[in-house]
């Protein structure tokens, strides 16, 4: 019940954080919060918040909850506490489908704007999809997760190094690819959120339903065998539900690092619970890490941004290595 009761609260208070950091985010810009204190007379001032920054702001709250849920997923599924969402090719994938698309559509600065608005969206979610698909042909099947594991690496590599060939091929995609590779949540419109939000609910419906069965695979496999639990029709629903979850993020924001792993482990440091309930927490921790590194990085060199997945990458990264530092202390564990 302890345990129960701390993930309430501590669900309240992402929720809680997340409301502030989403109205401190409709004020963060080039005009800053003139636009929010003019909105209701000013046209312009009402459409600078309505159409970019809010669901700008409520879209990175929705791609870091899906990255967070899918680095849950990731790190019980693979019981490894470094597993990721990209851990099975559908970055590499995403990243490839971009480069294609770039290259068939030109790089002119019309034809990127275009194509980011109508192409890049599903050229993203295709690759992401098709990397995780040739991982499981690789892998033959979910029933081995040392061989799905070493499938999805060989994948991001391969996939990785075709991606460079294309590039190499169209020097001039190089620097909308750029853009991609670091991430961005600038074109992420209220089209994009709701389709974002709705994958992220059936995912995370989906996942916390199987919570369960990962705190049995967490036992290991012979035990979980012998509970009766069936490994193989849950690694695939998690597998698909990893796949849909990291494609829609990245479709929509480009790569961002280091959400989807650090996620999870904010959330273990702070409360001990069930699989079932560090999915939605870290589902929340993610929404929140990703919109307060967004509205960071409007903020820091205004009125120009920096790449919000450097930032992340920077952040997470740190965050990460402090709490490797932490525990090789004396009494600190493994």
């Amino acid at each position: 019940m302890s345990g129960a009761r701390h993930s309430l609260w501590l669900g309240s208070a992402l929720l809680i954080a997340a409301v502030g950091v989403l109205l401190l985010g409709a004020g963060v810009g080039s005009t800053g919060f003139d636009s929010v204190l003019n909105a209701r007379h000013d046209p312009v001032a009402w459409q600078i918040l309505w159409d970019i920054r809010l669901p700008r702001t409520l879209g990175a709250w929705v791609a870091g909850g899906l990255l967070g849920l899918a680095g849950a997923v990731a790190q019980g599924l693979f019981r490894n506490p470094l597993a990721d969402p990209y851990l099975l090719g559908s970055a590499s994938g995403a990243a490839l489908g971009v480069a294609l698309a770039l290259a068939l559509f030109g790089a002119t600065p019309f034809a990127t704007q275009w194509a980011v608005r109508l192409g890049l969206t599903g050229a993203a979610f295709t690759g992401a999809v098709a990397g995780v698909v040739l991982t499981l042909a690789l892998a033959k099947g979910v029933q081995h997760t040392l061989r799905l594991l070493l499938a999805g690496v060989i994948v991001g590599v391969v996939l990785g190094a075709a991606r460079d060939l294309v590039t190499i091929a169209s020097p001039d995609t190089l620097q909308a690819m750029q853009g991609f590779m670091l991430g961005s949540t600038g074109f992420v419109g209220w089209a994009a959120c709701g389709v974002m939000a709705a994958t992220g609910l059936a995912a995370l419906l989906v996942a916390a339903s199987l919570g369960r069965v990962l705190d049995g695979l967490a036992l290991g496999e012979a035990t979980a065998i012998s509970l009766g639990l069936p490994l193989v029709a849950v690694r695939a629903v998690l597998v698909a539900v990893l796949a849909l979850a990291t494609g829609a993020a990245v479709a929509q924001t480009g790569l961002i690092a280091f959400v989807g792993l650090a996620s999870p482990h904010l959330v273990r440091s702070i409360v001990k619970t069930t699989h079932g309930r560090l999915i939605v927490l870290s589902a929340l921790m993610g929404g929140l890490l990703l919109m307060a590194a967004d509205v960071l990085a409007r903020w820091i060199i205004a009125p120009q941004e920096l790449p919000v997945g450097v930032l992340t990458a920077v952040l997470g990264g740190s965050y990460l290595l402090w709490l490797m530092h932490r525990r090789r202390r004396p009494g600190g564990g493994l």
